[in-house]
């Protein structure tokens, strides 16, 4: 299978930055959703498999074209998991700033001494006969008690992954893509699907 062409269901310019950085060995053309002049497509899962899949399969069948879902989110432990799958629609108006606030006063709230929490990612590779393939991949670490590091995007800048003691705000984007959620899964799809073509 020879990707050439590949549409992100996204319109995150950070996500789609990395994904291109991850796949510009493999001269694929990465477009966002809206380069390629698609709909947003609302996530109604309950899991992160699903969103992304829903995601590619809609994209790809409105395209024509190989298309890419991802579904990505915190889960923190003392609150239960969340925001997992509501990461994107927990922060007001994407305002991740005020999200990371928002978390950090609910964390307070909650009376729990637990940090600990993990990013997951999930990836749906979607082909233009509507086949899927899902790779998933997970980093752990803890919540900072305050924010720190002005990289990155998202809830980087209170996010420590495990073996290390700063935020993903304080890494470079390749060593981030080394051991992200997102690096993970993509370290997976590439092994199945891009080495081939490199």
């Amino acid at each position: 299978m020879k990707i050439e062409k590949l549409i992100v269901a996204s319109r995150n310019s950070g996500k789609i930055r990395e994904i291109r950085e991850m796949l510009a060995p493999y001269r694929v053309a990465v477009l966002s959703a809206e380069e390629a002049g698609l709909p947003e497509v609302e996530e109604t899962g309950a899991t992160f498999e699903e969103n992304a899949r829903l995601k590619s399969e809609t994209l790809a069948k409105l395209s024509g074209c190989f298309c890419l879902g991802d579904d990505s989110g915190l889960c923190v432990s003392c609150l239960g998991g969340r925001p997992g799958v509501y990461s994107a629609r927990y922060v007001p108006n994407r305002d991740f700033d005020k999200g990371m606030d928002k978390l950090l006063d609910e964390m307070k709230q909650s009376g729990s001494s637990d940090r600990s929490a993990y990013f997951s990612c999930v990836l749906a590779l979607t082909s233009p006969d509507g086949k899927t393939k899902v790779f998933e991949g997970r980093v752990d670490g803890i919540i900072a008690g305050e924010k720190s590091g002005c990289g990155g995007f998202g809830f980087d800048p209170l996010f420590i992954p495990d073996g290390f003691d700063k935020t993903f705000a304080h890494f470079t984007r390749e060593e981030k893509n080394k051991i992200s959620h997102r690096g993970r899964a993509f370290q997976k799809m590439i092994a199945a699907i891009f080495d081939e073509q490199a």
